[in-house]
């Protein structure tokens, strides 16, 4: 069973919550899909056994074959790649590995090589299982990260995935494929403004919730 931890914004207490069930759970592991600012570290203290680098394609022109007719950037979405009368600029960090511009090439003068976005980290905490991924700094796209570090899940655990907070791109790759999402709110305006939004999300994509109410003794 998968069980997703999610928030519609921080400092609800979603990644207490997620440890804390993870830890309550036999035969569990915890996942932090929060690669832009993993913390659940600090409450578990795992013990570290691998690491595992992610990388996304990217693309690299050969300017003796390429005729500079823009077909590649016309294609990508994403505007990461710009071509001039005598050169290609490519935008790694714009990219998102696609390789429609490497496939679609008429004279084939682009070629991928790998960049490397961030690292898989995998460990215990006693018994508890225990994964994180960490976005590289200056990188701007989690949701690769967390795809891969979902790949990596065991089919034989009961997982706890603490998603990042809010209800961008990086939140919708962690819970589309729960069986279980579980919501914590704290009973604020702001509280309340969010957790629509996130109940939102998860009806979106079809996931079945239900709702912590956190610091219930604080707010209104």
């Amino acid at each position: 069973m998968i069980l997703s931890v999610a928030s519609g914004k921080g400092g609800t207490g979603k990644t207490t919550i997620a440890t804390s069930l993870a830890l309550s759970l036999d035969n569990a592991q915890y996942v932090d899909c929060d690669v832009e600012e993993p913390n659940g570290h600090l409450f578990l203290r795992p013990d570290i056994e691998r690491q595992q680098p992610v990388s996304i394609p990217v693309p690299r022109v050969d300017e003796a074959k390429c005729t500079h007719c823009g077909v590649c950037a016309d294609i990508c979405e994403f505007n990461a790649l710009a071509v001039f009368p005598n050169v290609v600029m490519v935008f790694d960090n714009l990219c998102h590995g696609c390789g429609a511009c490497t496939e679609l090439c008429p004279e084939k003068a682009i070629h991928e090589v790998d960049h490397e976005i961030g690292v898989l980290e995998f460990g215990h905490a006693g018994e508890l299982g225990f994964a994180h991924g960490i976005l590289n700094l200056g990188e701007p796209m989690a949701t690769p990260v967390i795809r891969r570090l979902k790949k990596e899940i065991p089919p034989d655990k009961t997982i706890v995935l603490d998603a990042p907070p809010g209800t961008s791109c990086p939140v919708v790759e962690t819970v589309r494929t729960s069986d279980y999402g579980i919501l914590v709110a704290e009973p604020t305006p702001f509280g309340l403004n969010d957790l629509q939004l996130a109940v939102g999300m998860l009806r979106e994509v079809g996931v079945p919730h239900g709702v912590i109410i956190n610091k219930s003794t604080l707010g209104d």
